[in-house]
């Protein structure tokens, strides 16, 4: 592994960068709730491209992102968090190195839309992901089980801000209910948006249609069409926001245990037994 500091300079860089990323989107949710487009990490990078020093700031957010990249396999791998080998912690280190993979593409789109000339819109990561299931065989049941997945991961999400279980890995968090409140909102939201993304996951599973697979643009939408959607497309987008801000919290408080080669070792042996 990396020394001890610059390896929790990566996950720290990581975590803004992440952070960065929301706010983004969460931005671009509500502009374009009044004019249309897709609020899609892509498409925000896209947005930050066109402004002043746009490559350099999209390339500096790439970079961050491989830092996060950095830290997400160090808790699912070496079980930096110490979750442990049984079923519920392989679970959860199991959803980490989704997330590994998930920003690892995020980042390498960032670092070549900032380093080439041209370059093309992204499409949906969602749908992509879904599309190529489906081409695999029991593809549409692979499809709904990650769906499934999709809307556990937001069940838990959601939970661990409402109950506060994610300030056991902040350490030195001021006592300001304002940043806690703000925390918990983020986490709610995107919860919520995590889940709603499984639940049409499962829909496309169940029709054997990728173009139903859902993103966040679709989940927002799919907000939209309830009773006072409206109200609940502005609140779980600027929900979003809060859970921008609430990864510059970890960037500032988390607990970031950098393992050792030992660490790995047992981890990975034990993730296998």
């Amino acid at each position: 592994m990396a020394s001890g500091s610059n390896f929790e300079l990566l996950a720290r860089v990581g975590y803004a960068a992440r952070g960065v990323v929301f706010i983004l989107v969460s931005g671009l949710a509500l502009f374009s709730g009044f004019g249309g487009g897709g609020p899609e990490a892509k498409s925000a990078l896209q947005v930050l491209l066109d402004q002043p020093l746009g490559r350099v700031w999209v390339f500096s957010i790439g970079l961050g992102l491989l830092g996060f990249v950095s830290w997400r396999l160090a808790q699912s791998l070496a079980d930096a968090d110490r979750h442990g080998a049984a079923g519920k912690g392989l679970l959860i280190r199991a959803a980490l190195f989704g997330s590994a993979l998930t920003y690892t593409s995020l980042a390498f789109y960032a670092l070549g839309q900032a380093t080439l000339f041209a370059g093309g819109q992204g499409g949906s990561g969602e749908k992509d992901l879904a599309s190529w299931m489906m081409s695999q065989p029991f593809g549409s049941y692979l499809a709904i089980f990650v769906g499934l997945g999709f809307v556990a991961g937001g069940v838990v999400t959601a939970a661990k801000g409402t109950t506060g279980k994610f300030e056991r890995y902040l350490q030195n968090l001021p006592e300001h209910t304002v940043i806690r409140s703000i925390c918990v909102y983020g986490l709610v939201a995107r919860g919520i948006v995590f889940a709603l993304v499984g639940v049409l996951f499962v829909y496309a599973g169940k029709h054997v249609n990728p173009d139903e697979a859902g993103s966040t643009a679709d989940a927002l939408n799919w907000l939209r069409q309830l009773p006072f959607g409206s109200l609940l497309y502005v609140a779980v987008a600027l929900g979003l926001a809060a859970f921008g801000a609430y990864n510059f919290v970890e960037a500032r408080y988390r607990v970031v245990k950098v393992p050792s080669i030992d660490d790995t070792r047992h981890a990975l042996k034990a993730k296998l037994k």
